[in-house]
Parts: C-alpha cells; sequence; structure tokens
C-alpha cells in the first residue's frame, strides 16, 4: 500500500484532535465511575491506600454485626433481671401479707399464781396482780407471802445470791444477770426487753409469757453463788422455775420447752402456693431470657469483638454471664429446705423475718447484676458508635483518594468539547490549504 504523507498543519491538526478526544473519553469515564482512580494506572499509591482502607471498613461493618448481636443478648439479659427484681419484689409482698396476719401458733403458757387470796387479807387488800409483781424474786430467807409490811419474796437466795433470766427462741437466745433486788416486775420487764418473748402477770397473780415467733420458747430462772453458775441454772433441770409459776421443763434446754399449739394460720396457708409459683417463675424466667443461643443468665459467656486484628492485637470484650435461678439468690419455696436442712415455715414468724431479709439480700444481687451488665452494655453500645464512626472515616478517606469530582469534571469535559470542535475546524482548514493546490491544474 502506499503511503499517504499529510502536510505538516493536517499531521498537526490531527494530533491535537487525536489527544482533546482521548481527554474527552477520559473525562466521561470520570463522570460515569464517579472516581478519578480507577486502576492503579491511574495513580499507583492513591489506588491502593484506597483499597487498603475500603478493605479495613468492609471488615469494620462485618463486626458491627457482632456487636449489634452482643447487644441484644445484654439487652435479653437486662430484660430478664429487670422482671426477676418485680418478681422478687412480689415475693416480698407475699411475705409481708403472711407477717401482717398474727401468727396463730406462738408459743404461751400461763403460770400458777404468785398471789394468794391470804395476801390480799394481810396486805389490806391489795390485787392479786399488784401484789405479783410487786414480789421480789429473792431474799436471804425463806419464801414468803405478802404483808402489809413486806412485799414478800419467792425464793431463797441465803446460798444462791447470784440471780439470772434466760429466754431462748429457736437459735436466739437471751440471758441477763437480775439485781439481787429484783421484782417480779423487774422480771416482767426483762423477758419483754429480750425480743424473744412478752409477759404480764393478769388479774390472777398469773405469770403469763408468750413467744413473739412460732418457735419453741424457753424461759429459765436460775440462782448460784456465781452469775456463770446462775446462768448455767437457769437453762437446766435445776432452775428456779417453780418459785414464778413455770415449769422446770419450760426453761431447761433439754426440756419440751413452751411448744406452739395453736394451729396453723389460714391465711398463711392461702399464701404458700402463691410464694411457691412466683419462686418458679424466676427459674423459667431466667432460661427465657436468651438471645441467638446465648443467655447470660445461664451462665454463658459472651465474647464481643471490636476490632479487625488477631492475638494480643484483638479489642474484645468478655461478658460472663451468672446462672440466676431462686436457689442461687437464696429463695426456698415454702416447705422446703436447703442443703444445710434450714427450711421456710411460712407458719414461722423467724422463718418469715429470714426470708424477708433473704429476699432484700436477692434485690440488691440482681441489681448488682444488672449493674454490672448496664455498664457491659455501655461498653458495648460506646465501640458500636465508635467503629459506625470509623467506618465513615475509612470510606470518606478512600473516597478522597479516589472519586472524581462532577464539577471539575464537567467544566474539563466542556472545555474539552470545545477544544475538539476547533482542533475539527483547525483540520477542516489545513485540508483546505491542501486543496487549493489542486485548483492549479
Amino acid at each position: 500500500m502506499a503511503t499517504v504523507s499529510l502536510s505538516a498543519g493536517v499531521r498537526s491538526a490531527l494530533t491535537s484532535l487525536s489527544q482533546t478526544t482521548a481527554a474527552s473519553q477520559q473525562g466521561q469515564y470520570r463522570l460515569a465511575t464517579g472516581k478519578k482512580v480507577n486502576s492503579a494506572v491511574d495513580n499507583p499509591v492513591n489506588y491502593f491506600t484506597a483499597a487498603g482502607l475500603n478493605d479495613r471498613a468492609g471488615q469494620m461493618t462485618n463486626l458491627l454485626d457482632g456487636i449489634s448481636n452482643g447487644i441484644q443478648t445484654i439487652q435479653a439479659a437486662s430484660q430478664g433481671l429487670d422482671s426477676a427484681v418485680k418478681l422478687v419484689e412480689s415475693l416480698q409482698s407475699t411475705v409481708k401479707q403472711a407477717q401482717a396476719d398474727a401468727a396463730a401458733n406462738r408459743p404461751t403458757k400461763t403460770g400458777t399464781a404468785l398471789a394468794t387470796s391470804t395476801e390480799v387479807t394481810a396486805t389490806g387488800g391489795k390485787s392479786l396482780k399488784d401484789i405479783a409483781l410487786d414480789k421480789r424474786i429473792g431474799k436471804n430467807a425463806v419464801a414468803a407471802g405478802a404483808t402489809a409490811s413486806d412485799p414478800g419474796h419467792l425464793i431463797d437466795t441465803t446460798t444462791n445470791t447470784n440471780l439470772a433470766l434466760t429466754v431462748s427462741a429457736g437459735s436466739t437466745t437471751f440471758t441477763v444477770d437480775l439485781a439481787a433486788t429484783a421484782t417480779v416486775r423487774d422480771l416482767v420487764n426483762t423477758i419483754n426487753s429480750s425480743g424473744l418473748a412478752t409477759a404480764s402477770v393478769d388479774d390472777s397473780g398469773r405469770l403469763n409469757v408468750t413467744g413473739m415467733g412460732s418457735d419453741t420458747l424457753r424461759v429459765g430462772l436460775g440462782a448460784s453463788t456465781t452469775a456463770p453458775l446462775a446462768r448455767t441454772n437457769a437453762s437446766s433441770a435445776s432452775n428456779q422455775n417453780g418459785a414464778i409459776g413455770l415449769a422446770i421443763a419450760d426453761g431447761d434446754t433439754a426440756g419440751a420447752g413452751i411448744a406452739a399449739s395453736g394451729g396453723n394460720s389460714t391465711v398463711r396457708s392461702n399464701l404458700i402456693k402463691q410464694f411457691n409459683d412466683l419462686t418458679k417463675q424466676i427459674d423459667q424466667l431466667a432460661k427465657d431470657a436468651s438471645f441467638n443461643g446465648k443467655n447470660l443468665l445461664a451462665g454463658d459467656k459472651l465474647s464481643i469483638v471490636f476490632n479487625e486484628k488477631t492475638g494480643t492485637q484483638q479489642a474484645k470484650l468478655d461478658v460472663q454471664g451468672s446462672v440466676l435461678t431462686s436457689a442461687n439468690l437464696g429463695v426456698l419455696q415454702a416447705g422446703t429446705a436447703d442443703s444445710a436442712g434450714v427450711s421456710f415455715n411460712i407458719q414461722n414468724d423467724t422463718s418469715l423475718e429470714t426470708a424477708s431479709d433473704t429476699l432484700t439480700n436477692a434485690l440488691t444481687s440482681l441489681r448488682s447484676m444488672a449493674s454490672s451488665l448496664g455498664s457491659s452494655m455501655s461498653v458495648v453500645q460506646t465501640r458500636q458508635d465508635f467503629t459506625k464512626n470509623l467506618v465513615n472515616t475509612l470510606t470518606q478517606g478512600a473516597d478522597n483518594l479516589v472519586l472524581a469530582d462532577s464539577s471539575e469534571e464537567g467544566a474539563k469535559l466542556l472545555a474539552l468539547q470545545t477544544r475538539q470542535q476547533l482542533s475539527q475546524t483547525a483540520l477542516s482548514l489545513a485540508s483546505q490549504a491542501d486543496q487549493a493546490v489542486l485548483r492549479l491544474f
């Protein structure tokens, strides 16, 4: 094929038009893709830097799914704890209802009379009650009745000069030394101050003792040569209970004591099922507080990863759950006993008081667990917000390196199109110059 030679003007115009067309096509491509760097050829540094930033942003975005699941798992456990708190508060209400109903089985004992009609005459008409209250417990003389000049006394303390009183109920014991000049009135006041029983003297001059709880009550009066021996004597088979109208077995630790005999409270009996049903609900609720197979109230461990690194460079939070059951909270069902043999008897005032304290402690434990989960939730939510912002930062940084400025590219394309038209006009003019030569022939 023959070679066609172009004039310098035509060749220059063609070169300019080719360059303008290539630049115009590049501008169109940038506008179409929205990027000024579409491959490593365009700008190797920006291309690979942006690729690395986008890759990390993608990894962090994938981690957001795990973080979101972690938040939902913690929220499920937190909601379970909130509901458990309400159930424990309902249990407290049940216990308070039981406590509001007076126990029907409190131990009660009415002693024999401590004053006689003969003493009423001898004292000029004092009542049997006042005669009994005014009597001294001990004196250095054989027991004697009241007269107009002497209140009388119950036991001879010539040798056993020390007196002691012991009151016990359940596992609680109250022991106090009595003054040598103590009266029955002092004895009554001392029993009332024990917190375990109440005492009074009735109009017949008899000492009445009633337990404040439902446990077997023991009241013993002791006398001996020393205070320690008197205390020991008060709770032994050698006590002085006969002098105050009570039985020796009422104070002897080996004796029967004063047992409850009034039967059970109907109101309290009716509350047993309500209490036990609420207790079961705590266990069932804890089992249901799971999310995506994880249950922090069943002792599961939740690990939430916060960055894309591995090994020692990996940032994560481990949330160790706890097994939530009524037994772990110390809440016993009514009528049952724990491993130590401690039972909750709703008819027993002491058991009710213990149950009330246990429920208060259970609320403290639940709120402590909720506080711990709340702290973990705060950390995870903070890291979630941070990760979202970091993804935006990484993506924006990558875009800044490769994205095209559409306004700038549009202006350039318009200028190139104008230049392209001018180049075409220049090519046409150059061609016309060559055509002018033909007119000579």
